[in-house]
């Protein structure tokens, strides 16, 4: 099969290969999905580059997690009417050699949802670690039904996406943007208002839209923001986070405990079993439904995952995809 890899960690360009392995067989309870589209994240980026002086975990890596597929082999004990079925993909590199920047992937079975015909296979391959770390945050405390939502970065990857699922799961939902600029890029239809970030009176812009403070705050970056989190958050509320820039990030204590405040904090890779397969059947569903869109920033042939890899590295809005022959 067609495949990249790499077998040591640095710079896209000097470390990423592409070229012919051998194809995968499934195994009992597996699934061997013929990808169609490969999603890149930041985290397969970092741990290409050795992020956090994170060491290789195996002797090759077949980078990316997440896929849109049909299901073309089945292993011992899978239904054989799952071939010919589309599917999208997640987890295929947590914590394994195999991504899914290859022709062929083999996956335990519940690693591959059946996807619905009207879900188009750029959001099926947008679903995996963005979808289910924003479903994590928003549905993690409970259901959002009836409260009011923050998403800090709600043009994001993850914060657009949450922002989708909050409004479908009933709350209304506020979002901040980087700069004023960028107001007019968000949708009104799921935000029902939006701040910008470069407003000195943010905080009291968000308290006019929730004068008794917003009851969970998705949190792309807790080191930037913590004081405003806390200016905004409604007692008992929770800050669902996700990320920071700074490695040993500082909080405001005191405010926090006063307000009963839940800091609570995300890493996709290691989200219990169970959760991940409820973010899986809420995402499917909401696709289903129309409720969810992503915006594709660029397509990459798979020879040129190297320039897909920087094009992440080096930011920018829009989901990063790579088609595979």
């Amino acid at each position: 099969m067609f495949a990249s890899w790499y077998d040591r960690q640095g710079a896209a360009a000097e470390v990423l290969h592409v070229g012919e392995l051998p194809d995968p067989e499934p195994g009992p309870g597996e699934v061997r999905v013929e990808v169609r589209l490969s999603g890149v994240n930041p985290g397969d980026t970092k741990k290409r580059r050795g992020w956090l002086g994170s060491s290789m975990p195996f002797p090759r890596v077949v980078p990316h997690s997440d896929a849109a597929g049909v299901v073309d082999a089945v292993g011992e004990g899978v239904d054989k009417s799952r071939l010919g079925r589309r599917v999208w993909v997640y987890g295929a590199q947590s914590y394994r050699a195999f991504g899914t920047a290859a022709q062929y992937v083999v996956v335990p079975e519940h690693l591959a949802v059946p996807l619905p015909d009207q879900v188009t296979d750029e959001l099926a391959a947008s679903l995996g670690i963005p979808g289910i770390t924003a479903h994590r945050t928003v549905f993690a405390d409970g259901p959002v039904d009836g409260r009011t939502v923050l998403v800090q970065g709600v043009l994001g990857g993850v914060g657009s996406l949450a922002a989708q699922l909050a409004r479908w799961g009933g709350a209304t939902v506020l979002g901040t943007v980087t700069r004023t600029s960028d107001l007019d890029l968000v949708d009104p239809e799921i935000v029902s208002h939006a701040t910008a970030l470069d407003t000195p009176s943010a905080a009291d812009e968000i308290r006019a839209n929730a004068p008794d403070g917003v009851h969970r705050i998705v949190e792309v970056s807790l080191s930037d923001n913590a004081d405003l989190d806390i200016a905004v958050l409604a007692n008992d509320g929770v800050i669902a986070a996700y990320g920071t820039r700074a490695d040993r990030t500082e909080i405001p204590f005191w405010p926090l405990l006063f307000a009963n405040a839940t800091v609570r904090l995300f890493g996709s890779d290691d989200f219990p079993a169970t959760a991940k397969r409820a973010a899986a059947r809420d995402l499917t569903a909401a696709a289903a439904m129309g409720a969810l869109k992503v915006k594709v920033g660029q397509l990459f042939p798979l020879a040129e995952i190297a320039a897909a890899h920087e094009r992440v590295d080096a930011g920018g809005r829009g989901r990063v995809l790579v088609t595979v022959p």
